[in-house]
């Protein structure tokens, strides 16, 4: 049930129902993990970017139909998250470049098991 406060602003109770499941869900490790790299464009960016470093320009031919705008959301939601790295270099223009973290490499044989899985599933 969700109550609002003085503000207006709603506010659930600590003991209802979906906030005892959501403090559940989100102490899960495989609904943390799923999170990070659940989005509409985060999966095909990590695997563009899994044998390349490349340039804001470059990821946004590889995704004609993406709006610049949510392509700049996943990948900053990516950096947060410290699956891809930012790298700017102070030249004229100004070049940025994007790169796997450590961390996101060791994501690469999930990735390829789950894009496996996919291929499969589909039939």
């Amino acid at each position: 049930m969700v109550h609002t406060n003085m503000y207006g602003m709603a506010v659930r109770k600590q003991n209802s129902t979906y906030s005892k499941n959501e403090k559940w869900i989100s102490e899960c490790d495989l609904t943390y993990a799923v999170q990070k790299i659940s989005g509409r464009w985060k999966l095909q960016i990590l695997s563009l970017l899994e044998d390349h470093t490349l340039r804001f320009s470059e990821l946004k031919k590889e995704f004609p139909s993406i709006t610049e705008r949510m392509l700049i959301l996943q990948l900053k939601a990516l950096e947060q998250d410290g699956l891809i790295k930012r790298m700017i270099y102070a030249e004229v223009p100004l070049r940025v470049e994007y790169e796997l973290t450590e961390m996101s490499t060791e994501l690469r044989p999930i990735l390829k098991q789950l894009s496996n899985w996919g291929s499969k599933s589909r039939g």
